[in-house]
């Protein structure tokens, strides 16, 4: 089953194992919504017991069959994986600036240039008298 967060519209998508065992909860627990949760923001979306019967062929016989002779062929509701990256780690011989302070020293340097062609361009004129 396709489905899109909500939040951060990544598309990602729901597993026949995790569907029926989503509506076996459901139908235990008197449930009218599942949460499934993107594996990009990790966020809860709902998803309604229609829309999971509907995608879910021979659901009725599904939920049916007891829970271990279900666990023994697949797993019953299989949370998505998420491989972490490591964080990226700064080099220590650079030092980390924020872009703020990177504008103002660029800034620094722009105007110092400019004082320094102002001042150049008047020597030159002063010269030329």
């Amino acid at each position: 089953m396709n489905l899109r967060c909500t939040y951060c519209q990544t598309p990602f998508t729901l597993s026949m194992n995790e569907k029926i065992g989503a509506l076996r909860l459901m139908h235990t627990e008197n449930m009218h919504h599942y949460d499934a949760v993107c594996p990009h923001c990790r966020r809860a979306n709902s998803v309604s017991r229609e829309r999971l019967e509907m995608f879910t062929p021979g659901w009725q016989q599904a939920i049916a069959t007891p829970l271990e002779s279900a666990s023994t062929t697949a797993p019953a509701a299989v949370t998505p994986k998420v491989e972490s990256t490591p964080a990226p780690v700064a080099s220590p011989s650079k030092p980390r600036h924020s872009s703020a302070a990177k504008k103002a020293e660029t800034a620094a340097k722009s105007a110092s240039k400019a004082s320094d062609k102002k001042a150049t361009s008047t020597v030159k004129k002063q010269k030329g008298k």
